[in-house]
């Protein structure tokens, strides 16, 4: 800075230097504007404090509920839910959208102060939702004796944020109940579906054992009917045979009992002796160890014997086992066990999974329960009408809005005392 020459040099630097106690004199000369700025300022806040809308604050708990109110549908045996579960699902519903959404459609009469100008009322509660909702969950840094879920609602005092906050909370179980019946529901045609598949393959397992067993006992029955007809042929076949050897045998024996002029059956000690010896009441045993011939029969017997097995048009007679054998193919000709099966009508009595698969289908098929009874979550506290506003804070905004035009009044004296100086100074 260019020094002026007409000035002393000790003088200018007092002029560039702040003196402390000409400083607060100045301020002090200035107290009233300092004043003013303080009690303007606290007009407008009182104004603001008393003038902006309340904003109120409530909170609705929920706690796990106790065991036996989850044993019912514990007790089917298909869906199995324990209380923390149970109240984790309510939480999660509790911070869905969808939930909330739900609400606002089915009582959109309590969400109508919420919409200003001409911005739509979806919109409103959009970012109503975004901002004035908060889930309420445990610390994870802390051990809390008992689980909970909550959710808090802040909103100004034209709306009835009591009875939207226990509408979203009995909302967000309500819909948690329906998800579960859904959920059971499936579960049950899910497993009645296999159940189904299961006696589907049981049927088709048994048909083809069935069948199976059938073709069986037909393959058995030909090949045993084929095996008695072998045999039956083959005895038949033999017995002409004997009968043919015997007829040979017969004509051999007449022709030498011709010869020999036996007519009558006799015995070689009968024909040694002479025709007259030969009469008379005697009777003679003869013991031999050996078989007779033959043609000691005599040509007379062995003739008509002979005779008889010429005109015999079957030998079936002489051989008991034809007579078995026959028996035999007549009971092949209708197997009873076959019949039986075939005219089976109710096949399923003979499935062996069949009771315990259908036991299951039926108790599947009779699970009926009154889910609106279902008590999911414990609503431990209720959101209640909130005794004061949680903001505005009118002490606070009041002492605040002092304290800054205070600050805004000092800054105003003290502009004006360093003007005034330098204006000093240039003169």
């Amino acid at each position: 800075m260019a020094l002026n020459p007409n000035v002393p040099a000790n003088q200018e630097q007092r002029t560039d230097e702040i003196d402390l106690f000409e400083l607060f004199s100045g301020l002090w000369a200035q107290k009233w504007l300092i004043v003013g700025c303080s009690a303007l300022a606290l007009l407008v806040a009182t104004a603001y404090a008393f003038l902006a809308t309340p904003y109120y604050e409530v909170h609705s708990i929920l706690r796990t509920t106790q065991l036996k109110e989850l044993d019912e549908l514990n007790g089917t045996g298909v869906y199995k839910i324990d209380p923390e579960e149970a109240l984790r699902r309510v939480g999660a519903s509790l911070d869905s959208y969808e939930t909330r959404v739900s609400f606002f459609n089915a009582n959109r009469e309590l969400f109508e102060p919420l919409k200003k100008g001409s911005g739509s009322l979806e919109n409103a509660f959009a970012a109503f939702n975004e901002e004035q909702f908060t889930l309420l969950q445990p610390d994870p840094r802390k051990t809390s004796l008992v689980p909970f879920v909550g959710l808090k609602l802040e909103y100004p005092a034209d709306v009835d944020g009591v009875a939207i906050l226990n509408g979203m909370v009995r909302q967000a179980i309500s819909d948690e109940k329906v998800r579960i019946a859904q959920d059971l529901e499936g579960v049950i045609k899910s497993r009645l579906n296999v159940i189904n598949r299961q006696l589907t393959a049981a049927r088709a397992k048994y048909e083809a054992s069935k069948e199976n067993k059938i073709a069986g006992l037909k393959e058995g029955d030909e090949i045993k009917r084929a095996q008695l007809q072998d045999e039956l042929k083959a005895l038949r076949g033999e017995l002409r045979l004997r009968r043919q050897s015997r007829i040979t045998q017969l004509d051999e024996a007449i022709a030498i009992a011709r010869s020999l002029g036996i007519v009558k059956p006799t015995t070689p000690t009968s024909m040694g002796q002479d025709a007259g010896a030969a009469q008379g009441n005697i009777i003679r045993t003869e013991v031999f160890n050996q078989q007779f011939p033959l043609y000691f029969m005599g040509s007379e017997a062995l003739e008509a014997e002979r005779n008889g097995l010429l005109k015999r048009r079957s030998d079936d007679h002489t051989e008991p086992r034809i007579a078995k054998i026959q028996h035999e193919l007549q009971l092949l000709e209708n197997n009873r066990q076959i019949q039986f099966m075939q005219s089976r009508e109710d096949e399923d009595l003979f499935l062996a999974a069949l009771a315990d698969l259908r036991e299951e289908s039926s108790r599947l098929e009779n699970i009926k329960l009154d889910l609106s009874q279902l008590q999911l979550a414990r609503v431990d506290r209720p959101a209640i009408e909130p005794i004061k506003p949680i903001k505005p804070i009118k002490m606070t905004i009041m002492a605040l809005g002092v304290v800054l035009g205070g600050m805004l009044g000092v800054f105003a004296a003290l502009l004006r005392v360093i003007l005034r100086r330098k204006a000093n100074a240039l003169a």
